[in-house]
């Protein structure tokens, strides 16, 4: 889920923190690069391209601003499945995870916000005789 890694490049040591995020049907690895100037890439594309929607991209930098870390971290994100909405919260949650390892005294301020928490709502299948999960046909008397 969450660990610590780091790996030897040509000559330099390169530090990362890996976090996996859920929510709905998408999941997000997501690795934290310190010492970096605050830029997030999620599949490759910056995340002002991926998301189109500022609330989205709000919902994925609520965890670094929660612990005042906007601009110490370089963020590199997969993600797959679901929605934007579902990936956001990916993000988030996964972001969390990662900053956890990062520093450890940010535990009690994420999890005071809610950060922590995996979001376990998903979508409920649909039931045989209803047009979805809930909706029923109209019903006529006569």
């Amino acid at each position: 889920m969450a660990e610590k890694k780091t790996t030897k490049t040509a000559s330099k040591k390169v530090v990362q923190f890996l976090g996996t995020g859920r929510r709905k049907k998408a999941i997000a690895r997501v690795r934290l690069l310190p010492n970096g100037t605050g830029k997030i890439t999620i599949n490759k594309v910056d995340i002002d391209e991926y998301f189109g929607l500022d609330t989205l991209k709000l919902i994925v930098r609520q965890p670094l601003e929660a612990v005042d870390a906007v601009n110490k971290y370089d963020i590199i994100v997969n993600v797959i499945g679901g929605g934007l909405s579902g990936q956001a919260g990916a993000i988030s949650h996964g972001i969390s995870r990662a900053l956890i390892l990062a520093d450890e005294s940010t535990k009690a301020v994420l999890k005071k916000g809610g950060f922590l928490t995996r979001d376990s709502r998903m979508k409920e299948r649909k039931k045989y005789g209803l047009k979805k999960a809930r909706k029923a046909s109209q019903f006529s008397k006569r």
